[in-house]
């Protein structure tokens, strides 16, 4: 699943968030060695991130560093 699929209904991002958002969201499928785009826990991993972006982060290696952390908790 794409992050752009988590993010269909929400319009506090703009396009240029939403490149970050997806680089954090892939980057940190691969650290958690997620493969299976169908894999419910990708929408986890999504929801993390996003979560984070609202919190104002927008900085890919930051959001994908922290969702990690949070993911592996």
């Amino acid at each position: 699943m794409p992050i752009r699929f988590a993010l269909k209904d929400d319009h506090l991002f703009g396009p240029e968030d939403v490149v970050h958002l997806s680089a954090a969201y892939e980057a940190a499928l691969g650290e958690l060695g997620l493969v299976n785009r169908s894999d419910p826990i990708t929408i986890e991993v999504a929801t993390v991130v996003i979560d984070l972006a609202k919190k104002g982060e927008r900085n890919p290696d930051k959001l994908c560093h922290e969702a990690v952390k949070i993911l592996r908790s």
